[in-house]
């Protein structure tokens, strides 16, 4: 089981959203380059990161300070957030980033994933990000009448790497994943699964691991990181 700890960066700060919403934000003291080296002292190899201003924008926004994680701390990185083109997966790419998460662009334009997934062979991961079952996409302020199964079953044999699946009712809210919904997933899925949204404690990652289903290949751990409801050196413990 992969942790992945969180850094979502807007207005090149560290800060965490309540179910995506811009207006209920918390900032954080610490530089998304000083907080991944505290993951980095403790041993993680990767990160999930989330660009967003990116995600408002629809451009790559802190492709700079991405760049200077990566030569920096040497993590094995995902990043989404506003990921619109091939070529902003390209940069992304050539900076040493390891998946580039496309959401809203691959949700709203099958094609390009398509294309995304064959020009950059195994580097693209599928952010599917659900309220109540549906889809949502720009920043989560868009909710669609798609079902997260029904847009999977279409796209499973494009060619995606990993997926990443966030519940948006338990984002930041620290009640615990949606398991269930994240096994349906994994189940017909052709690729691994990543367990997002809502980790509390380190209840949660012990239950994850215990999931008996191979396809879900690691969790994201946010909110609980920066509140200090999860210390680093007990997430630590849980690497594999």
């Amino acid at each position: 089981m992969k942790i992945f700890p969180a850094i979502d960066i807007k207005d090149k700060k560290c800060v965490r959203l309540i179910k995506g919403d811009f207006e209920n934000k918390t900032e954080y003291a610490t530089s998304p380059i000083d907080q991944a080296g505290k993951y980095k002292n403790h041993g993680f190899k990767n990160l999930h990161i989330v660009d967003l201003d990116g995600a408002l924008t629809g451009k790559t926004v802190n492709l700079e300070i991405i760049k200077e994680i990566i030569s920096k701390h040497d993590l094995k990185i995902e990043i989404g957030g506003g990921v619109r083109s091939l070529d902003s997966v390209k940069q992304y790419i050539d900076a040493g980033v390891e998946k580039v998460i496309l959401g809203s662009g691959a949700i709203r334009n099958k094609e390009f994933l398509r294309e995304a997934c064959e020009k950059f062979k195994g580097q693209i991961a599928l952010g599917l990000d659900a309220k109540d079952g549906n889809l949502s996409v720009s920043g989560w302020k868009e909710n669609l009448s798609i079902k997260t199964l029904d847009f999977l079953k279409e796209v499973n044999s494009f060619g995606v790497s990993r997926i990443i699946y966030t519940d948006i009712n338990r984002d930041g809210m620290k009640t615990s994943p949606n398991f269930n919904e994240t096994e349906k997933i994994a189940e017909i899925s052709n690729c691994p699964v990543v367990i997002s949204g809502g980790v509390s404690s380190i209840n949660d990652i012990k239950k994850a691991k215990d999931l008996d289903n191979k396809k879900i290949e690691g969790i994201i751990v946010g909110k609980a990181i920066y509140d200090g409801d999860i210390k680093l050196e007990d997430l630590a413990k849980e690497i594999n």
